[in-house]
């Protein structure tokens, strides 16, 4: 079992300020494709499962007790969390800044025109996440 938030009750301006969906742009996959075929590289996809758990949250967030697990002496007590969990509007931006954070760590850099592209050149190597 896990915790999950119900997000379809947060409301905007009261639980969280803005809500954030990283997509790659068209543009940059297209450019990305016509210089890999161009080169002839060899490209590997990989889709990776965002359940956007354990990020950083900005602020502070706080949760009822989950139907079925009620403390019976504290019952209108809630969870204050130190991690974001799934279902939660402002799990995808914690996630997205702990990645971001990790890439930039490992020498590469954001693309400029697009937030979800990382680049790291080594010589003739290219990396692009």
């Amino acid at each position: 079992a896990r915790l999950v938030a119900r997000g379809y009750r947060q409301e905007v301006g009261i639980d969280f300020e803005e809500s954030f969906a990283p997509v790659a742009r068209l543009e940059t996959i297209r450019i990305f494709l016509e210089y890999v075929a161009h080169k002839n590289m060899v490209v590997y996809q990989m889709d990776v499962k965002t359940a956007f758990l354990n990020g950083n949250l900005r602020e502070e967030v706080y949760v009822s007790q989950s139907d079925g697990f009620v403390d019976q002496y504290n019952p209108n007590h809630m969870y204050k969390l130190k991690k974001a969990i799934y279902g939660l509007k402002q799990a995808p931006r914690a996630w997205y800044d702990m990645l971001s954070s990790f890439l930039l760590s490992q020498d590469l850099s954001k693309g400029s025109v697009d937030p979800t592209l990382f680049i790291r050149r080594n010589g003739n190597d290219l990396l692009l996440v």
